[in-house]
């Protein structure tokens, strides 16, 4: 185990949501929403604390797309495709968020780590399309200017705070 890792927050997760294998979920859930991702040194450590084995812990966290092995921004965006969203021209929201940002199909988070730009299938809100939202904040009626523009404003609270 990485010695470097401060495990006490994955301890207090896991005494809060209990050290039953049946709490698993709710655990990565916690310690994704502490870290915004779900670093790789927490699977053979809560796999130990619930008694499970690490390949159980980590075939969880993988088959849920909800759950993120990699570091994401401060601002988590994500583009609907669905074919609401996509009619209605959400790749060219997605391409501006991009070319803004400096990201790529491949590269989804900047390297200051304030944005991550994602595609989803569904966001659930498709007589809004096309819908962008930010870190679960929703943006009806998107078009390629108005997310410049939000990008903008998210850059000044960065600058701000």
């Amino acid at each position: 185990m990485n010695t470097t890792f401060d495990y006490s927050v994955v301890d207090t997760i896991i005494a809060a949501n209990g050290n039953s294998p049946r709490a698993i979920i709710s655990i990565l859930q916690d310690i994704q929403e502490h870290y915004n991702y779900l670093p790789r040194e927490v699977f053979p450590y809560i796999a130990e604390k619930l008694g499970i084995s690490e390949a159980k812990a980590y075939s969880v966290a993988t088959f849920y797309e909800n759950f993120s092995l990699e570091p994401k921004g401060k601002y988590v965006i994500r583009i609907c495709d669905g074919t609401a969203c996509h009619v209605r021209r959400s790749i060219p929201i997605l391409e501006k968020l991009r070319s803004e940002l400096g990201l790529s199909e491949d590269k989804k988070t900047t390297d200051d780590m304030n944005f991550t730009v994602e595609t989803v299938s569904c966001l659930g809100a498709c007589g809004l399309a096309p819908v962008i939202t930010v870190n679960d904040k929703v943006y009806a009626a998107m078009t390629p200017e108005k997310a410049v523009e939000l990008i903008n404003n998210l850059k000044e609270e960065i600058d701000r705070a």
